[in-house]
């Protein structure tokens, strides 16, 4: 029987940064669907209240908990109560994140900033206090969201590019440190879904927020599938999980010729078709 890594402690506990909306709710309600008690946790506390209802009338339960992934002693009280009062935390999904986008020298630095607390230091302040409680009540899994952006690293999405290249690292780095803890990690890399990213999404032109509409609108995979490719992909102990093929196939040639795919773009922004292609893209569905 292939071995389930989600449950090796035997406990069916979780806890959800900014699973008050989009993709961290998706996952509270696919795990609710299979019996999971769930700490919800949102930097807004009326969302987390409306995910935890629909958790419960899903099938599971849990608890709504504010909580700010900026600050880690937020992140720290969070992670002893939930131990505290479940006698364990089996998985730790650090999904909370925010958009922002535009070129070096045009987008603020107070962005760059945000950005860097929500999206890369929420997670590590995540990693940091639930990993040593894991540690002592005999491993877990921690799944990191993550974004293909931290990959492929598109023109003019520089923050946020940063901010989920560091989080697929870190995550890499945990996969290492924490094999011999029982703490397995998965790291998530997708492309565009529907989500509610636009909602804080800043931008430092038209043609930015234009390209993060068209993409979101016309992505070909729901939030749902996305929760459910993960809870698949960390159920088997992947550590990447790329929901979309086309995902899978611009790693491969970002992989193996890791040259070539920079010349393409850097010659597009250079010639001014960059543009003009990315748009089309992302009105079909392809980015």
């Amino acid at each position: 029987m292939r071995r389930d890594h989600l449950e090796r402690t035997g406990r069916r506990t979780a806890v959800i940064t900014g699973a008050g909306s989009g993709l961290g709710r998706s996952l509270a309600l696919n795990l609710a669907r299979q019996g999971w008690t769930i700490g919800i946790s949102d930097v807004d506390a009326e969302r987390a209240g409306c995910t935890l209802e629909l958790v419960e009338k899903a099938g599971g339960s849990g608890e709504a908990y504010r909580c700010d992934v900026r600050d880690a002693d937020q992140v720290g009280a969070m992670a002893r109560r939930f131990f505290a009062e479940w006698g364990g935390v089996s998985l730790l999904v650090n999904n909370a994140g925010i958009a922002v986008a535009g070129s070096v020298g045009d987008a603020e630095i107070s962005e760059w900033r945000r950005i860097v607390d929500v999206n890369l230091m929420g997670c590590v302040n995540g990693c940091h206090a639930f990993i040593p409680m894991m540690k002592s009540n005999g491993g877990g899994h921690i799944v990191n969201v993550a974004s293909f952006a931290g990959i492929m690293n598109l023109p003019e999405m520089a923050p946020y590019n940063m901010t989920k290249a560091g989080v697929i690292s870190l995550s890499e780095t945990l996969s290492m440190e924490l094999a011999g803890d029982r703490i397995g990690v998965t790291v998530v890399c997708p492309t565009f879904f529907e989500t509610n990213l636009l909602d804080t999404m800043t931008c430092t032109n038209e043609f930015q927020t234009e390209f993060a509409r068209s993409a979101f609108r016309n992505a070909r995979i729901t939030c749902d599938e996305v929760a459910a490719c993960i809870i698949r992909g960390a159920r088997k102990g992947k550590l990447y999980v790329m929901p979309q093929t086309s995902a899978r196939l611009s790693w491969l040639a970002k992989r193996f010729f890791p040259l070539l795919t920079n010349r393409v773009f850097a010659l597009g922004y250079r010639y001014g078709i960059a543009r003009p292609v990315i748009m089309w893209m992302s009105k079909h569905g392809m980015v």
